[in-house]
């Protein structure tokens, strides 16, 4: 029997009075709309009371009004000057597809070596059926539609990502469509590392749209590698993600994004980090060649004492693609430490964007923060736009910042091929040795040297 995902509940036994039924059934009126702003009016619109706890509806309708008010962000944005969304929101998509998933492939998110607990989003939606986390006590993980009864969803959802400057996170909170809660207990350390396999999958054109949260209580510990993939034979999606992190007192996270996808798959996403007391948070930022479009904002919020955060990435693009890495780290209280290192190495035609904004707040004296992008640039037509920013507001600090760019070195590819090397391995070397200060930050050996083959890969197409 075919299985297939018409919304979140199908496999994970949501009520079928959930937004996302509502969503379904208004396909056939918002699919004839000229852009997606119409459609996402018009399906808003249409929604009748939902099933959803009574703040949850209103928290809605504020998301909806403020997107209404803003509309999508336009180049004469300056947080998106170089990110223009026109073309990916002007025309019409899915807003919720049936998905088939017995046949669906999900190896191409394997990493070698690498043991995990695996959970697998399909169009962001929740499938149990493919996802093992095993008898791992002090876990818990569900849907964000079935989440609704839980302390730690109750306390987080939506109090942090909402405040942020980025109108595509009250689009999400308004028309959320799926997503997942993952909640670690007090004390816990995770068995082995949580595996988020992402996959797009559909034979016409859609928008997902995916709400995360995620919340470490005190004194745990946990890895969470997240890859994105496309399956074969997807058409067109945008995808605009959200996710929700919170770390508490003393606890410990180590993140990855591996963004693998297809060039029929784009990104919009919004990552926010509260840290609480003592915490460590790490991000591990990776986007090689395939998706055409991808943009992550990740934003870190130290809003205690003794917080320490490490932000890196390794983005090798090519043919025309599009990566922009928006970040922002916000030192709230003295005697806190960030460290972020983000290295470009655009390709062919492709474009790569850093933007870092470090703030330190008037009362976080005793901030240690460190901020650096390098560039490599190795096509003759791409293109890097850099802007690390530092904003300080107090006296006994210790921050820095800067900037990079360059191209190969000729005189060390010459002498690498005086040696015998071929041109193809010698800028393989040379590209590895850029990136090794990132790549040997690393926490896990495992994804550290699958992002490594990646990179060779990337490199040889």
């Amino acid at each position: 029997m075919v299985k297939r995902i018409r919304h979140a509940n199908c496999l994970s036994h949501c009520d079928m009075g959930h937004l996302n039924s509502r969503l379904t059934e208004n396909n056939m009126s918002t699919i004839v709309a000229d852009t997606l702003y119409q459609q996402l009016v018009s399906t808003f619109q249409e929604l009748e009371a939902v099933q959803e706890p009574s703040h949850l509806v209103a928290l809605r309708h504020r998301a909806f009004e403020r997107f209404q008010q803003e509309g999508f962000p336009t180049v004469k944005n300056e947080e998106w000057k170089y990110t223009n969304v026109h073309q990916l929101v002007n025309t019409p998509y899915l807003l919720n597809n049936d998905v088939t998933v017995d046949d669906l492939d999900i190896t191409k998110a394997d990493i070698p070596g690498l043991d995990a607990h695996r959970i697998v989003l399909v169009n962001g939606q929740y499938v149990l059926a493919f996802s093992s986390l095993e008898d791992e006590i002090g876990v818990t993980v569900k849907s964000i539609e079935e989440a609704h009864t839980e302390a730690n969803f109750q306390k987080h959802y939506a109090q942090h990502a909402d405040k942020s400057d980025n109108i595509l996170v009250q689009l999400n909170t308004a028309l959320r469509t799926s997503g997942v809660y993952i909640s670690v207990a007090p004390n816990k350390v995770v068995s082995k590392p949580i595996h988020i396999i992402h996959v797009a999958t559909g034979d016409q054109a859609f928008f997902a749209q995916t709400r995360n949260l995620i919340v470490v209580e005190q004194y745990a510990t946990v890895e969470i590698i997240e890859s994105f993939i496309t399956a074969d034979g997807t058409a067109r999606n945008l995808n605009n993600k959200v996710s929700e992190i919170v770390v508490e007192e003393n606890a410990k996270v180590q993140h990855y994004y591996l963004q693998v996808a297809d060039a029929t798959s784009h990104y919009l996403q919004h990552t926010e980090v509260y840290q609480e007391q003592h915490s460590l948070y790490n991000n591990y930022n990776c986007n090689l060649p395939g998706a055409s479009f991808v943009r992550n904002n990740i934003n870190v919020r130290l809003d205690a004492e003794n917080v320490e955060s490490h932000l890196y990435g390794i983005n090798l693009t090519s043919g025309t693609q599009f990566v922009d890495n928006h970040t922002i780290v916000d030192h709230l209280k003295p005697h806190c430490e960030s460290y972020e290192w983000y290295k470009n190495i655009p390709q062919d035609e492709s474009t790569a964007v850093f933007n870092g904004k470090i703030f330190v707040r008037e009362d976080a004296q005793k901030t240690n923060a460190f901020q650096q992008n390098n560039n490599m640039l190795i096509g003759e037509k791409s293109t890097v736009y850099s802007k690390p920013q530092l904003e300080i507001f107090a006296d006994d600090v210790k921050c820095s910042h800067g900037c990079t760019m360059g191209q190969f070195d000729d005189e060390a590819l010459f002498y690498l091929r005086t040696r015998g090397i071929g041109v193809e391995a010698a800028r393989i070397l040379l590209v590895h040795a850029f990136a090794f200060d990132v790549t040997s930050r690393f926490s896990d050996d495992n994804v550290r040297a699958y992002v490594e083959d990646l990179v060779a890969q990337g490199l040889e197409k």
